[in-house]
């Protein structure tokens, strides 16, 4: 079943263009990976299917609905419920502590402040740094933040998780332990996985591949991974 679709989506960045009506459908429990050069619209794209974004033109759906016209009220919501987002540098709170970044957001969808505390020291166990609960992002490795980041965009055991460029900031060995372990949990719970990457190893991770090139599907690009294709 189709999860997310775009459909002629187009976005520029004043008069700088970005996509040019990129049409794309990802099924549900599907892992996909996007890839291509840089600037080629990797992020935007993948912004534009989270409703972080409004596409200049074009039509985004989620399980069938519109996303890309729906109220930023709605839009949010759905990043604090359905949707994780995992950006490549983190963007933890520098103020609150890994428990506190990852409680976040079950806090701002209502929960209460006992459980979303357990949910977090959970979820940091599951990613290896529960050790780090109570320390604040800048006494952490960029490795450790980034776990805590995947931690707080799995908390919510969203129905899709956004995954831009997570291993950018990490060397290699870091990033495929990382991306592995992001990866198996979310096969364990069924998750989609839309994953922006530059790095042929870590597409490989991925189910199936499309490249974009100057904010268009390259068709001689897409085909699938060594890994789906075994």
């Amino acid at each position: 079943m189709t999860l997310l679709q775009a459909r002629g989506v187009v976005k520029s960045y004043g008069l700088t263009p970005a996509l040019h009506g990129v049409d794309l459908d990802v099924a549900e429990g599907e892992l996909l990976a996007i890839t291509g050069p840089s600037g080629c619209g990797k992020s935007t794209l993948l912004h534009c299917l989270a409703g972080i974004l409004r596409p200049d033109a074009g039509e985004v759906h989620y399980g069938g609905r519109r996303l890309d016209t729906a109220s930023e009220a709605t839009r949010s919501r759905l990043r604090r419920t359905d949707f994780g987002v995992l950006f490549q540098f983190g963007r933890l709170v520098p103020e609150l502590t890994a428990a506190e970044n990852v409680a976040l957001p079950l806090l701002l969808a209502g929960r209460g402040r006992r459980e979303s505390r357990e949910a977090a020291l959970t979820w940091l166990e599951r990613l290896g740094v529960d050790e780090l609960a109570d320390a604040r992002p800048g006494e952490m490795s960029g490795g450790q933040q980034q776990r805590c980041a995947a931690a707080r965009a799995l908390v919510t055991e969203p129905r899709v998780l956004f995954a831009d460029e997570p291993t950018g900031a990490l060397d290699t060995l870091a990033g495929e332990q990382l991306l592995g372990l992001v990866v198996r949990l979310a096969r364990e719970q069924g998750m989609t996985v839309v994953l922006v990457t530059h790095a042929a190893g870590v597409a490989g991770y991925a189910d199936r591949e499309i490249v974009l090139r100057d904010g268009t599907v390259d068709p001689t690009g897409i085909g699938m991974t060594a890994q789906a294709a075994s």
